[in-house]
């Protein structure tokens, strides 16, 4: 019966719709951008919590994602909640899912939570979680049961594939205008507490030797793992087998309806693998890419869920996520008042998506991860740049994806960039007019935010002396690099503005007291198209 409902609200939903060009990842000289419905696209996104993926919480989600003014919900579709007996499949919130966003208009990213999530198999069915027998759990060396479901069990393997492939044809029926942009099979694969699964089959592939296929790719010399690999000998070989069982379920859900697929890593230390904190072994940790290119080559791009506060950490895994090979996404990120920084410098590596997590009014908070609650400057640190970029996201996505960006926060190690013959450098805790050497001749209050973990900014270079900037609680300075004697520089415009079908249009020109001191960003952005010059 729930088939059945879900295969006529599927005739209804799909009725009327023209189908669309489906969204791709496209990467060119090394720069990536998502296109939908033909045009790049920058997402502009909110992860609801966990257990918003009801019909009754929909209602406490569209809210707070408008609120934020994103354009597109990140949102799971669990296995045990469209097949909750096995072989029968109930699509009814998939269903309301599609038809309430497109009323809210907006875009949809599906998390399947399935064999793993969180490295758990709390979302797999019940029906899998009692059977340990047909759907095995990984073994310790001692022979005893861990808690993760084995990436070398086929059973399981193949009974996840066949639910993702079923919600895949039903989306594929109802969805021909491509209100789901992305999907992310599994979450925050891995394990912890054990680097591989110790069962007979799993010792004897051990044993073996490294593919064929990962040698080439990694050029190694053949051998077996513990040969090659050494004490990272069990992370790598976990890697690629979770690998291969996650890509072989999205090269399945491709085939019937081609989305750009992702997974995304739970992660340990930002700067060293050499400790082995790297977050849950076989997961898409940072140290592992490789491997995961290589294994999984229906999975688009990996992508990193950032919890942490620390600037620097932040800036060295947006670094090594932001790769010629991998487009950079951030599919979630603490929703606390000072990740919102952490936007501006994901976009300045050519960024296609930033979505911080828990962004609904079920009132569940995962402190302290993320905020203790979504006061109203917690909304609007995240709100103030998206209903700045809002109207321009797909102009904005076009530009990074065809000129050099660069972006950075307050606490980042690199807080200048040379772009052509300009140095563009990034101030915070001033004032919007003065220069801290005023306090010898005028009392000055401190400004208030001097050390709050607040500010970043990102430029587009334009053209030679032409760039787009915008931030929040930052000063702005552009210099000359290596200026002939007796040039001078000299801002020629500084124009506020936005894109309207494509084209810039200006609100206003700064002058006078709004350049003389740098280029000041408030909490609330603007986008700035600046044109630099020098003089003699």
């Amino acid at each position: 019966m729930a088939w059945l409902v879900g295969a006529s609200a599927a005739t209804l939903l799909a009725g009327a719709l023209p189908a669309q060009e489906a969204p791709r990842i496209v990467t060119r000289d090394g720069r990536h951008a998502l296109f939908v419905d033909g045009a790049p696209f920058l997402m502009l996104g909110a992860q609801a919590n966990n257990s918003s993926n009801y019909p009754a919480m929909l209602p406490k989600v569209w809210p707070v994602v408008e609120a934020m003014h994103a354009n597109t919900l990140e949102i799971p579709i669990a296995w045990e909640q469209v097949e909750p007996v096995e072989g029968q499949f109930d699509f009814a919130f998939l269903d309301t899912l599609i038809e309430q966003a497109r009323a809210h208009k907006l875009r949809l990213v599906l998390l399947w939570f399935a064999t793993w999530k969180n490295t758990g198999n709390s979302y797999a069915p019940e029906w899998v979680k009692r059977d340990t027998g047909r759907f095995p759990r990984m073994r310790k060396p001692d022979g005893a049961t861990h808690y993760a479901l084995s990436p070398h069990g086929r059973n399981t393997l193949e009974a996840d594939k066949r639910a993702f492939v079923a919600m895949m044809k039903h989306l594929a029926r109802i969805d021909r205008d491509h209100t789901v942009i992305m999907v992310q099979p599994e979450n925050e694969a891995g394990s912890y507490e054990l680097a591989r699964d110790h069962a007979p089959e799993a010792e004897r592939l051990f044993r073996g030797a490294v593919p064929a296929e990962l040698v080439r790719a990694l050029k190694v010399k053949p051998g077996s793992w513990t040969a090659v690999f050494g004490k990272r000998a069990e992370q790598y070989f976990q890697t690629w087998h979770l690998a291969r069982y996650i890509d072989e379920i999205a090269a399945a859900g491709k085939a019937v309806k081609p989305l750009p697929m992702y997974v995304n890593a739970a992660l340990g230390d930002a700067f060293t693998d050499e400790g082995g904190n790297v977050g849950p072994s076989g997961g898409p940790n940072w140290n592992v890419i490789p491997v995961w290119k290589t294994a999984a080559p229906h999975i688009d791009l990996v992508a990193p869920d950032i919890y942490k506060r620390d600037a620097l950490a932040v800036e060295s895994l947006l670094d090594k996520y932001a790769q010629r090979d991998n487009a950079l996404m951030v599919p979630e990120i603490g929703n606390a008042l000072d990740y919102a920084r952490f936007l501006w410098p994901a976009l300045g590596r050519g960024a296609i998506g930033f979505a911080p997590f828990g962004m609904d009014a079920t009132g569940f908070f995962n402190y302290p991860l993320g905020a203790k609650a979504l006061d109203p400057a917690t909304m609007e640190a995240f709100a103030g740049p998206y209903a700045m970029l809002a109207p321009m996201a797909g102009d904005w996505a076009r530009i990074a994806f065809e000129n050099p960006v660069w972006g950075t926060a307050k606490g980042a190690k690199a807080q200048s960039t040379v772009l052509g013959r300009w140095r563009i450098a990034a101030e915070y805790g001033q004032w919007q007019m003065g220069e801290p050497g005023w306090t010898s001749w005028i009392k000055m209050d401190r400004p208030p935010l001097a050390e709050a973990p607040v500010g970043g900014m990102v430029v587009a270079q334009l053209g030679p002396d032409t760039f787009l900037i915008s931030g929040s609680h930052v000063r702005v300075r552009l210099s000359p690099v290596n200026a002939a004697p007796g040039e001078q520089a000299q801002l020629i415009s500084a124009e506020e503005g936005s894109f309207v079908a494509g084209k810039w249009t200006m609100r206003r020109r700064w002058n006078g007291d709004q350049i003389d001191y740098g280029l000041n960003f408030t909490g609330e952005p603007v986008m700035l198209k600046v044109t630099m010059g020098l003089y003699r």
